[in-house]
């Protein structure tokens, strides 16, 4: 990595740190780098030494890490962030809900680019919003040692000590200022017993910190099923979120927003009738728009064939 670019990434850092007046610790932890060095690059010192004539310069891992925490861009971009309709009332149901400290469900197409919204979100708001991704596989207990990571607090043994301790964070935050918010994505893997600890954190952080469940449709369905059948706990939590469910708008399968830059209607009709929602579209756009960059070739639909390999089958 070039010299400029390291001193460049220092310095984005450095306003980040100032303009959402955080810590260097809370930088280190986001961006997964270490603490001294991140001390050392913001000094535009970019070497470590470790002792016993342990030195050398600082992995150029560590400064990318930082640059996608910054949005500096190292390299040309082949996506760029579009104000798709879901994507402005996502952030905007964020804003509202750590905002007030309100509960919502948040409900999206798979590929509508909720984890995309929740990226760009958590970048803006570094101190106080907390995002887990709930796993397939997840049981209870995996699920809170998650949040006491993202969160820095200790990961008691017994459940209800682990929710107790994140709630008197969380809580702790509110108190210092801060407008905590906790975000669940991929909600939808949630099981019964961790449906019934969003109805704990609930009755510990009410108007002290928003809590969010962002899923597909499943998320709602399964809490449905499970309130019909009475299941232990999900009445309690329908309850208190009932009225917090929010619907983004479909998908729009034309994608206007994305495809102003491509000239060729036989790749755009190929877009359009191959591609169901914003992720696949991605999938498709990103590695044929850098290798026509690579090859100086223009983006043609059977460059596109050959690129994604595709058969002509597969056309349309």
């Amino acid at each position: 990595m070039k010299e400029t670019d390291k001193k460049k990434i220092a310095e984005k850092v450095q306003e980040y740190i100032n303009r959402h007046e955080i810590t260097q610790t809370i930088v280190a932890n986001k961006a997964g780098v270490r603490k001294e060095y991140l001390t050392s690059i913001l000094k535009f010192d970019f070497t470590y030494n470790a002792g016993n004539n342990n030195t050398g310069n600082i992995p150029d891992k560590h400064f990318i890490r930082l640059a996608e925490l910054v949005d500096y861009d190292l390299k040309k971009k082949y996506w760029i962030n579009r104000p798709t309709p879901q994507l402005t009332q996502m952030l905007a149901i964020l804003e509202e809900s750590r905002e007030h400290a309100y509960t919502r469900l948040i409900v999206g197409a798979t590929g509508s680019g909720k984890s995309h919204a929740i990226s760009l979100y958590t970048k803006k708001h570094p101190a106080d919003v907390f995002c887990v991704k709930v796993g397939s596989e997840d049981t209870l207990a995996i699920l809170l040692d998650k949040v006491c990571k993202a969160i820095k607090v200790p990961e008691f043994k017994h459940k209800s000590m682990k929710i107790r301790e994140i709630s008197r964070a969380l809580k702790m935050l509110s108190a210092y200022g801060k407008k905590p918010q906790l975000i669940f994505d991929e909600a939808e893997y949630l099981r019964v017993s961790a449906l019934c600890s969003i109805k704990e954190f609930y009755d510990y952080l009410d108007k002290y910190c928003s809590i969010v469940l962002i899923g597909t449709d499943q998320l709602p369905d399964q809490i449905e099923k499970l309130r019909k059948k009475n299941a232990k706990g999900i009445p309690q939590l329908y309850r208190r979120i009932k009225f917090g469910i929010r619907i983004l708008p479909d998908i729009d399968k034309s994608f206007k927003l994305f495809l102003n830059d491509v000239k060729d209607p036989n790749v755009i009709d190929f877009l359009r009738s191959n591609c169901d929602n914003y992720g696949e579209l991605h999938d498709v756009l990103v590695p044929c728009l850098r290798e026509a960059d690579r090859l100086n070739e223009p983006l043609t639909l059977p460059f596109l064939k050959q690129v994604l390999n595709l058969s002509e089958a597969s056309l349309y």
